[in-house]
């Protein structure tokens, strides 16, 4: 999940960052983690790891969706 040409694991740790610190994920951050969980192939390790946490922080009820 490439989301900056530079660094996505950065970019993509960013996101995850600013997801537990407002405790809230959009739609669109969850429709990109879904997106890259369907192409798992080109996820890295590290990737898998972030994308896992939030999917985590949202079953058990830490992160809220928002529009």
């Amino acid at each position: 999940m490439s989301v900056s040409a530079h660094s996505p694991d950065a970019t993509l740790e960013k996101i995850v960052e600013r997801i537990f610190s407002t405790h809230q994920i959009t739609r669109a951050d969850q429709k990109r983690f879904m997106t890259a969980l369907l192409a798992k192939d080109s996820l890295s390790s590290k990737e898998q790891s972030h994308i896992d946490r939030v999917f985590d922080g949202l079953r058990r009820g830490l992160l809220r969706v928002v529009d």
